[in-house]
């Protein structure tokens, strides 16, 4: 591992960083993320999946949508210049910087039942850190939606059935999310369900909040299409 602090390793100024923290694997992590700032999520040392929900912490009720997030872009893997669409078609987060570009929408996240494969012992699954992180915020399973997974990509056969497709986050690849709402993020850093793998080696991960630059007026992800215009006009009128 390397010595360097955590902001020569991912590039960032040390002043503009607000918060870093190492998740171990199998642990989750919780933080408000205001509008305007950054979420950096990192994988020093690769990754094979992070299961990642995340909310309108104004406003509970309202909540990331997996479904219009494809739909609206036609595309199940995000990648920079996209955005996470909540279930009131307005903009949750936007990919800003994306080093590695495998994130998909469809395949949900570990639980009790897909963890089997490993053999005996306390292994932890995103189902389960995701009820602990929400009970924090008197939220519970009935606010547990599909989530994004990041940091690997799937198949989908012409059967639309899903498959491992062996593709994960390298070393020092990350993924900046920019808050357009004040956005309660939870990520669980458990392996992907679809990972055949028999070994249960969850890399432990980096979640850094940084204070990003204002969008310009040609930013990538407010000015990519029709439709990424008419969600941000959606979002900034709830703070006008």
């Amino acid at each position: 591992m390397s010595t360097k602090s955590d902001a020569q390793i991912m590039d960032l100024d040390s002043a503009l960083i607000i918060e870093s923290e190492i998740i171990p694997g199998g642990a989750y992590w919780s933080r408000i993320i205001p509008r305007g700032t950054t979420l950096r999520i990192a994988a020093p040392e690769g990754s094979r999946g992070v299961a990642f929900l995340c909310y309108n912490a104004d406003n509970w009720i309202e909540r990331y949508n997996a479904a219009d997030t494809a739909k609206i872009q036609f595309k199940a893997f995000l990648k920079k210049g996209m955005l996470l669409y909540s279930d009131m078609g307005r903009v949750l987060f936007s990919i800003t910087e994306d080093t590695c570009g495998l994130h998909d929408t469809l395949a949900g996240c570990s639980n009790v039942l897909t963890n089997a494969k490993y053999s005996e012992g306390d292994f932890k699954n995103s189902r389960d850190n995701f009820m602990l992180a929400l009970i924090k915020q008197n939220l519970g399973k009935k606010d547990i939606m599909p989530n994004l997974n990041l940091f690997t990509r799937i198949a989908v056969d012409p059967e639309g059935n899903l498959a491992w497709a062996e593709q994960t986050a390298q070393p020092g690849e990350f993924i900046d999310l920019r808050a357009e709402m004040n956005v309660l993020a939870v990520l669980s850093n458990c392996p992907h369900p679809l990972d055949p793998s028999r070994v249960y080696d969850a890399k432990p991960i980096q979640a850094i909040v940084w204070k990003s630059p204002l969008p310009t007026t040609d930013d990538l992800c407010r000015s990519s299409n029709p439709e990424a215009i008419r969600g941000f006009q959606n979002t900034d009128a709830l703070f006008v």
